[in-house]
This record gives C-alpha cells, structure tokens and sequence, in this order.
C-alpha cells in the first residue's frame, strides 16, 4: 500500500436528508429552513483569505472525504475526487458515498483522478461556484490555479493536518451552512462516543498507527497526530504514543519514519495497528523480526491488521459518511488487537 490520505450514513445527515431535495436540482439545494443567509462570507486558512459573494449553487470537491460534507447535509457535488484506495467494486465511489447518493436520488458526481495531481481542467468543466479542499494538501500553486476557476477553501492550518470536526465545519460554512455543520458534528461525536464506550478493552490504550513494508523492515513507519487516524482517536480522549506526541510537537508532517533499531522508542504501545493481508504472514514476520519483536505490542500480539486497500481500512480516516457505515467493526478490529494477552 502506498502511504495515502485517506463508516449506511450517519443519524444527522438521516435527519437532514428529511428536509432535502431528492434528485435532479432538487438535490442540489440546501436543506429547507438551512443557514443560507450572511452573504457574502469569507474564510481565512493557510493558503490565503477566500470570500465567496453569494451561497453557491454548483459544488465540487478534490483531495479526500471533502464531498462528503455536502451529500450528509442533502447536496450532490458536481465533480468529486475519484477513489483509488478503499474501492471495494472499482467504479471509484466508496461504498458509503454511494449508499447516500441513492438515497439523495442523486447521480454519481464527476469523478476527478487525482492519481498524478489534481485535474484543473475537470474542475473547470463542472463550472463550480466554490471549490471545498478543507481536508487536503493543496499546495500554493493547486490553490491559485484552483482559485482561477471558482473561490476555493483549503485547509486552516497544515496540509492533511485538518481534523474530522473543521473539516465539516469549514466546508459547511462555506456552503451557508454553519449551523447544520454543526449539528452533523454534534451527530457524529455522540455515535462515535457511544461505540467507543461499547469498547471498554480500548479504554486508555495508545494505538500506534503504522506503515509496515514486509520486504523492508528496517523502518517502522507512522502517523503522528496530524494525520486524522490517531487524531480521530486523540480527540476522543485516548492518549498517544510518547513517539507519536514528540514527533507531533516537533514536526508538521503527518507521517515519519524511525530505524527499527529504535524499537524501544515503542515500549509504551498498547495496539500497533497497520495494514495487510490479516489471512497472510504479517504477525509473524513482525514477530520474528529481532528488533520489531522488542515491541512488548508486537510481541503478545496486540496486532490490529486493517486488510490493505479495502472499504474499512480507507475507514480508519474518519469521514462524515464512513462512521456511521462502520465505527462499530472498526472499534471491533482495534479492541480485539487490544484484548490479546499472549506473550
């Protein structure tokens, strides 16, 4: 797997989806009694000041999960990011994306491949009036391209560093719906909170989210709390590996990379949590390994094996849709790693 960014649909966009449209441009419009007034509004983030003049009728998206927040609360994009990890059939929508466009109505939006960058001239001809990248890494130079064909709102701080709950609150703001990004945010908090405490075993344990390469394991790469793996979970109040903080007060990156030799920089791990094939080898060679096998982890087994590249794995970066598709069986993956006691 490369190192990429990345759970039916969620109570609160079922509740909005009551007051919006269907299909056609009907699905385009916001939720009837919605936050649509207050225009224009801008919004300031890392890669400058973006006022949009008016509420925004025609909607696209790039980078991951950013559509989401407009189909939870009743509006169909016009273009999208493609996916190209998670895919379980292949059509490049994820099975929760494409639960709720059937119950929008909604056609499958334009798809834009984003495998070698982003597609500009896709963007274009979806005629967007507001580009949402509140989750991404735009670069300055995607961004002032971007901003050429429509205002666009990127992320406020870091690329890819963008929580779960600004996400939703930035791209719903810019969409004329604040209040209702909130409500979705509240929504989602309490369902996640719930499954959480449906999990005692997990209760205090740090969850080390790492990239293992089978045929090299002289690194043991992983996500700091940028990433929205260990900060979905950090801003539930589980804590971090010590690992995992220092690297996130010292960098701005959300992925590092340490020399397996400094395995005992690990020590304090209660869930080494990573991605493969759960039927194959991977427990072993990890076990077998002289350094990784240092990992007190790894070496009772408390292994959580996501199955690369599938629906639940592109889960474990949380999305407005994808909690209510699978946060249970998630939970279920990482407590049944954090349950092992073998030695």
């Amino acid at each position: 797997m490369r190192v990429s960014r990345i759970l039916g649909v969620t109570a609160a966009a079922a509740v909005l989806l009551s007051t919006a449209g269907c299909s056609g441009a009907d699905a385009q419009q916001a939720p009837s009694g919605s936050s649509d007034s207050g225009f224009p509004i801008t919004i300031e983030h890392a890669l400058g000041t973006t006022t949009i003049e008016q509420k925004p009728e025609r909607v696209a998206t790039v980078a991951w999960a950013n559509h989401e927040v407009p189909l939870a609360l009743g509006i169909v994009p016009e273009g999208m990011s493609k996916a190209t990890w998670g895919d379980d059939d292949g059509d490049g929508v994820l099975p929760w994306v494409e639960d709720r466009l059937e119950e929008l109505g909604g056609k499958t939006p334009v798809l834009f491949d984003e495998t070698d960058g982003i597609d500009f001239a896709a963007v274009a001809d979806t005629e967007p009036d507001v580009i949402l990248a509140a989750y991404s890494g735009l670069t300055q130079e995607d961004y002032d391209t971007l901003s050429k064909i429509a205002p666009v709102v990127a992320y406020p701080d870091t690329p890819w560093g963008t929580s779960l709950e600004d996400m939703i609150a930035l791209d719903s703001r810019a969409l004329g719906l604040a209040d209702e990004g909130e409500q979705l945010n509240a929504e989602l908090r309490k369902q996640t909170e719930e499954s959480l405490a449906a999990h005692p075993e997990l209760d205090g344990k740090k969850a080390l989210f790492a990239f293992m390469n089978p045929s090299d394991l002289s690194k043991i790469g992983f996500y700091t709390v940028h990433d929205t793996r260990p900060g979905f979970l950090a801003d539930l109040g589980l804590p971090q590996p010590k690992a995992v903080t220092a690297e996130t007060e010292k960098t701005s990156e959300f992925y590092v990379e340490y020399s397996s030799e400094m395995a005992d920089e690990f020590a304090d791990v209660d869930v080494f949590v990573t991605y493969g094939d759960p039927e194959g080898d991977l427990v072993k060679q990890l076990q077998a390994d002289p350094l990784i096998s240092q990992i007190p982890a790894v070496r009772a087994g408390r292994i959580a094996i996501l199955e690369d590249s599938t629906p639940l794995a592109a889960s474990a970066n949380p999305s407005p849709l994808s909690i209510g598709w699978g946060i249970d069986d998630y939970f279920d993956v990482l407590g049944s790693a954090a349950a092992q006691t073998g030695e």
